[in-house]
């Protein structure tokens, strides 16, 4: 466990090697970008098999940064963080493989990338409010310049709406931390002081505090009607940009919402689940009626990772240890299947393809010209729509199951967003892979296609899809190995004070 601060240090230091290398050549700043995330990936999985799961943070460091203002650079992990930054360590390395063909600025492309990792890194294991607002603010600015160099479809809009939206989320959770800090007498930013000084708040000022402090780090989560900016975001976005976006940035969010908000002010997330519930419920079932009706194949996954992310935000809602269990089980389940989804989308069609057009795609038999895009899109597509055998399943009947302890209704109206997902699903599924040409004979391909043959799927490309299969699979036949760690961490005091709140 000792070694986790260590991955936000190699990463940072990685970005600046890859910098350099860059001025070398590309296939330089890739090997460093690699061997970087790959160290990284490492010591997540070392510490992991190190880790014994218990309530409460364990320490890792704690030394003062401004003692002034009882600022600690206060880094600490439990089963929920390290859950998460098992799951960057793999989209760290799997996003990578799939930026293999970055040839403009790539030095440039690796390091922003690994900045980005570098505070997705840092969010996770920061004990201190103050540290984690400072990390999760390197992990944002990085976005901009990814997309905005290296997107495509309206990049420059794309990349500002994202940190805008970022931005104004932000400034909400950085006055709801300065409102608490303040009426706690200003002594300290670490996270469990907040909520012991929280607890003598007024019910008031928790309901105002817990709604800034929540609805700033929702907003990055995609919570409707703030999610506008994450379907143009993953579309105008690289390929490893949009991985990281809807794998893990978006978890920054969610994470914030359940580390920072809920754990501190449990009166606030008390008063406040129903609404947060129904929003999360709205959020599940548009998303995926828009996703249905899309003509865009990027466009699909990226309603489809919103719809997604509403099932982690109702299981925060729900406020029980079996719903919570499931959010952050969901975290890494959708981070692992929306990561794959775009790499399918992004790199091994649209990149041959040369167009994500539904009507256009349904005249080429993919699944013949590129068989492995399609069978790792098959796979992916079953454990998006909650098929048993992938960590979907599990993740999303867990957060069913405890939105069903706190409200039924909320269980059942969400339950319709698995319908709605998996009919989005195999639409896209059929259309963009198995969609019959008009006018050729049942068994043939195109003359077209045949005179213009694609290229075949890189190493790169089947070495990153391979590790998120994995992933998937081995989360889903065996849950218990992410919830053995996340269970106990929500034995702490502060969760169970949170929880018993949400519940009330």
């Amino acid at each position: 466990m000792n070694a986790l601060p260590c991955t936000i240090y190699i990463s940072f230091l990685g970005a600046l090697l890859a910098l350099g290398a860059g001025m070398r050549s590309a296939a330089t700043a890739r090997v460093v970008a690699l061997l970087t995330a790959l160290t990284s990936c490492t010591v997540t999985f070392y510490a992991a098999s190190q880790f014994v799961p218990g309530p409460g943070l364990q320490t890792l460091i704690d030394k003062p940064w401004i003692p002034q203002m009882g600022i600690h650079y206060h880094l600490a992990a439990d089963g929920i963080s390290l859950t998460l930054i098992v799951l960057t360590g793999l989209a760290a390395v799997s996003g990578i493989l799939f930026s293999w063909n970055i040839e403009e600025r790539a030095g440039e492309f690796f390091a922003l990338y690994l900045a980005l990792i570098g505070g997705v890194y840092g969010v996770f294991l920061s004990a201190d409010a103050f540290t984690l607002f400072v990390f999760y603010e390197i992990a944002i600015v990085p976005k901009y310049f990814l997309i905005a160099n290296w997107g495509s479809t309206k990049r420059e809009y794309g990349a500002m709406k994202l940190v805008l939206y970022s931005f104004a989320g932000s400034a909400l959770v950085l006055a709801g931390l300065l409102w608490a800090y303040a009426a706690g007498g200003a002594h300290s930013f670490g996270l469990g002081e907040l909520a012991q000084a929280a607890a003598h708040f007024s019910r008031h000022e928790q309901l105002g505090m817990f709604a800034l402090v929540f609805l700033g780090f929702a907003v990055l989560a995609g919570l409707f009607p703030f999610h506008t900016w994450a379907p143009t975001g993953h579309v105008a976005a690289p390929t490893a940009a949009s991985m990281l976006l809807a794998g893990v940035v978006m978890k920054l969010g969610a994470y914030g919402c359940l580390r920072v908000a809920m754990a501190t002010f449990p009166v606030g997330l008390a008063f406040w689940s129903p609404l947060i519930a129904w929003l999360a419920i709205i959020g599940i079932v548009y998303a995926g009626l828009v996703a249905l009706v899309q003509q865009d194949f990027k466009f699909v996954i990226g309603y489809s990772s919103v719809s997604h992310m509403g099932f982690v935000l109702l299981g925060l809602a729900a406020a029980n240890a079996t719903a919570v269990s499931g959010a952050v089980l969901q975290m890494f389940s959708h981070g692992v299947i929306a990561g794959l989804l775009f790499a399918v989308v992004g790199r091994m069609v649209y990149e041959r393809t040369h167009t994500r057009q539904l009507a256009d795609l349904r005249t080429m038999p993919l699944h013949r010209l590129m068989p492995f895009a399609a069978m790792t899109f098959v796979l992916a597509g079953l454990a998006s729509m909650g098929m048993p055998g992938f960590s979907g399943f599990p993740a999303e009947l867990t957060i069913l199951i405890g939105a069903w302890k706190t409200s039924p209704k909320w269980a059942l109206f969400a339950a319709v967003g698995v319908l709605i997902a998996a009919a989005f699903t195999l639409r896209v599924m059929q259309v963009s892979f198995f969609g019959t040409t008009e006018g050729t004979k049942p068994g043939s391909i195109p003359a077209h296609h045949l005179d213009h043959p694609m290229a075949p799927i890189t190493w790169a490309e089947r070495a990153g899809a391979l590790l998120l299969i994995a992933a998937m699979v081995y989360v889903g036949l065996k849950p218990d190995i992410l919830l053995n760690w996340i269970t106990p961490a929500l034995q702490s005091p502060l969760f169970q004070t949170a929880l018993k709140g949400g519940a009330s």
